[in-house]
């Protein structure tokens, strides 16, 4: 009985009648589950269930996952394309061709009239590998700006750099399977069960199996820092003095592993000279951590007959997120723990193709992880697909984040955004809006009209979502797995692969350099471009020995896979023998000196900022935002702030409060919690007008990545009742 009810209702579960069960992988996270949609007798797709045979996921799936199924007709869709003069004027429904051939004229007059470079294209982490193929081959080969870059750059350009600097090539060198060999586990600034539910359950599965040391580094009491054994509530920006002052006791206790670093780096003595500066005694009053702390966990750490370390957004959104990145390596490196099972460098990527678009977008470079800088790469590429190699820049444009500042400046005048959403994900979203208003011309490819972007737009492309296409992602591990197309495209939206290969007709090396009809076509393509060496040595992203039908019997094959080889399962890990995609055949130790450039705490803003994930939306909320049951467990923004500052303030519990920083405000409702430090709050940064109307947008020198973990806010008081119409606003699209 509940609560003197005596006739209880009984939960009920309505049937699905699944007539078909159809093979894809989520297009979410970057975790890659596999997923079999359920189709009834209409062909209607009424569910989605993990697969129980796939390697990465063994049949679970998280609430994003388990209600993929409602993408499809859910609220919002693009139906057709649209039009307009100005940004502030009504659309007007228009055809395919008349879109088409507006956004190709539109282009070439910016081009006649400001130079190539004038127009700029932005894409995602969200299509699949063979359309990131062909926009690279339309932007690169026909439309000719070297403007060109993908949102990714907002959540992974740093461990892409990091990648580079320290091994010679991108690529994340282990897999979920070490967490099964590690003897020690270290997670930097990454939350994964909120973030990637999947991986968490194989790393909790990993310890229930065989106990190890789990440490988490992050200044916020997270989920995975509530089951650590040691969680290190580090000041928010100080990863690399943490990691400084480890290597500071590793090395003086002679607890390297100096035949590895003999026989695999270069740099080890100027590292070595380095850490001097970074004896924990001085070390522990800069990034927060105790003396004795750090010593023993350095020496967990190296102690270890087996160590990984893994990485999300907490490493990476710095300005400093490159360097710590490459810091992360260099404590693999002198401890032998790369290229063998357990001992890894593991960046846990955002979007479920973030590496799809690092590897074969052409973003920063060309496909297949060639340089825009090589000579020998630009005619390689030219030759394949038929154009003169003078086409090409010879060195990478503007990163997304340099884009919108070149837009201010007047020297890019056109944009074409596919799939990302500027206005919600940007750093300092007012001077975003501001940039957007000034553009001569901008078009929005998007599955979603209402997408925030597009009220600057002045043509809409209606693109199709998910398994309304066919294609590959890549996953964190280095796994290509397939997207089956279960249904048609909704209304007359397009499959975005269509859609580039439409516009490539209408520029003149269109003409010429040939664009298959079909996403396999583009695939065998990659399959060509894969093969090859670096530095006389075998490519590591190699998958000639993929294809189609391998995809599905395996449910996902990481690469290298070469022609020739056995098995469906790949190669799990890179580096294994030691040798790295160098000049040398040597990793790169670092020497990464601190520098303090965070805007910090002060008098006038004391509050730390800090953003991140819940498990029941994905970025910019444009998908979740649709799904009933996602939005029902997290319906509104909130901010995490701890009861005795509240206190000190006067702020109740689900009160709202406004939050302002040197670059505007935002009106939250407060959620008392001691998960953050009492000078510290928190915010998901999924809501529209919310969070990045506060953070900050100083770059990471190298990798261009914003510094979205660290900022200073002051907090207000609000009029109650308008900051609840402005939340129930908020709350709907």
């Amino acid at each position: 009985m509940l609560f003197g009810r005596k006739n209880r209702k009984p939960i009920s579960i309505p049937a699905k009648k699944v007539s078909t069960w159809k093979y894809t992988t989520c297009n979410y996270c970057s975790t890659g589950c596999s997923i079999e949609i359920g189709l009834d007798d209409e062909k209607r797709i009424v569910t989605t269930r993990g697969h129980a045979g796939a390697d990465v996921n063994r049949g679970k799936l998280c609430i994003k996952g388990i209600l993929e199924h409602e993408l499809f007709e859910s609220p919002g869709r693009g139906t057709e394309p649209l039009i307009r003069d100005k940004h502030y004027e009504k659309f007007e429904k228009t055809s395919w061709d008349h879109a088409l051939d507006t956004t190709a004229g539109k282009i070439k007059a910016i081009q006649e009239k400001y130079g190539r470079d004038a127009f700029a294209v932005v894409s995602t982490g969200q299509l699949l590998t063979e359309e990131f193929y062909t926009l690279g081959k339309l932007t690169r080969g026909c439309i000719g700006t070297n403007n060109y870059d993908g949102n990714t750059t907002l959540c992974m350009a740093s461990a892409v750099s990091g990648y580079k600097r320290s091994f010679g090539s991108d690529g994340p060198p282990g897999c979920y399977g070490d967490f099964e060999h590690t003897h020690c586990f270290m997670a930097f600034g990454s939350n994964l069960p909120e973030q990637h539910p999947i991986i968490y359950w194989r790393l909790k599965e990993a310890l229930e199996k065989r106990k190890f040391p789990l440490i988490v580094v992050d200044p916020r009491v997270t989920m995975l820092a509530q089951f650590a054994d040691i969680h290190l509530p580090i000041t928010p920006g100080t990863d690399c003095i943490l990691i400084n002052s480890m290597m500071f006791v590793i090395i003086n206790e002679n607890l390297q592993d100096q035949a590895y670093i003999d026989a695999h780096t270069q740099g080890f003595e100027q590292i070595k000279a380095l850490v001097q500066d970074y004896n924990p005694k001085e070390a522990q009053h800069l990034c927060g951590i105790d003396e004795d702390t750090i010593r023993n966990v350095a020496r967990i750490y190296a102690k270890a007959p087996a160590a990984m370390s893994i990485w999300t957004m907490g490493i990476n959104q710095s300005t400093h997120g490159s360097d710590g990145v490459a810091n992360i390596n260099n404590l693999n490196l002198i401890t032998g723990n790369i290229g063998k099972p357990g001992g890894t460098s593991l960046s846990i990527t955002g979007q479920c193709n973030a590496m799809g678009t690092r590897e074969w977008s052409s973003c920063s470079g060309l496909p297949g992880y060639r340089y825009l800088e090589n000579e020998a790469d630009r005619q390689e590429i030219a030759d394949f697909w038929g154009i003169d190699p003078e086409f090409f820049p010879k060195k990478r444009g503007l990163a997304q984040t340099d884009i919108f500042p070149a837009i201010e400046t007047g020297e890019i005048k056109g944009m074409w955004l596919v799939a990302t959403n500027p206005m919600t994900s940007m750093p300092n979203t007012s001077r975003i809006r501001k940039a957007l208003e000034k553009l001569d011309f901008l078009v929005v490819q998007d599955v979603y009209e209402d997408v925030e972007t597009n009220q600057y737009s002045h043509v809409y492309f209606p693109a199709s979502v998910w398994a309304e296409k066919e294609g590959c992602h890549t996953n964190t591990e280095r796994r290509v797995n397939l997207i089956s197309n279960a249904i048609e495209p909704y209304a007359n939206s397009k499959p975005d692969f269509w859609i580039f290969n439409q516009m490539a007709k209408r520029f003149d090396n269109g003409k010429i350099i040939h664009f298959p009809d079909t996403a396999e076509g583009a695939f065998n393509e990659m399959k060509q471009l894969s093969k090859g060496t670096t530095y006389g040595r075998p490519r590591n992203l190699d998958i000639s020995g993929m294809s189609y039908k391998k995809l599905i019997e395996a449910r996902g094959i990481q690469w290298p896979y070469r022609e020739g080889d056995e098995g469906l399962k790949g190669a799990p890990r890179l580096y294994t023998d030691g040798v790295f995609p160098t000049p040398s055949g040597k990793a790169n130790l670092i020497a990464v000196n601190f520098y303090n450039n965070n805007e910090q705490p002060c008098a006038d803003y004391p509050f730390w900022l800090n953003s991140g994930r819940v498990v029941e939306h994905f970025h910019t909320r444009t998908r979740t935002g649709k799904i009933g049951n996602c939005n029902k467990f997290s319906p509104t923004p909130y901010m995490e702030m701890n009861p005795d500052a509240a206190k000190e303030l006067g702020i109740e519990h689900q009160s709202y409060v406004r939050l302002t920083s040197r670059r505007g405000d935002a009106v939250v409702m407060v959620q008392l919690t001691q998960r953050v430090s009492r000078n510290m709050v928190f915010i998901p940064f999924h809501f529209h007008d919310c969070v990045n109307r506060l953070t900050l947008g100083l770059l990471d020198p190298y990798s261009r990545q914003p510094a979205f973990k660290q900022g200073s806010v002051r907090i207000e008081p609000v009029d109650q009742l308008e900051a609840a119409r402005l939340n129930a606003e908020r709350r709907t699209f």
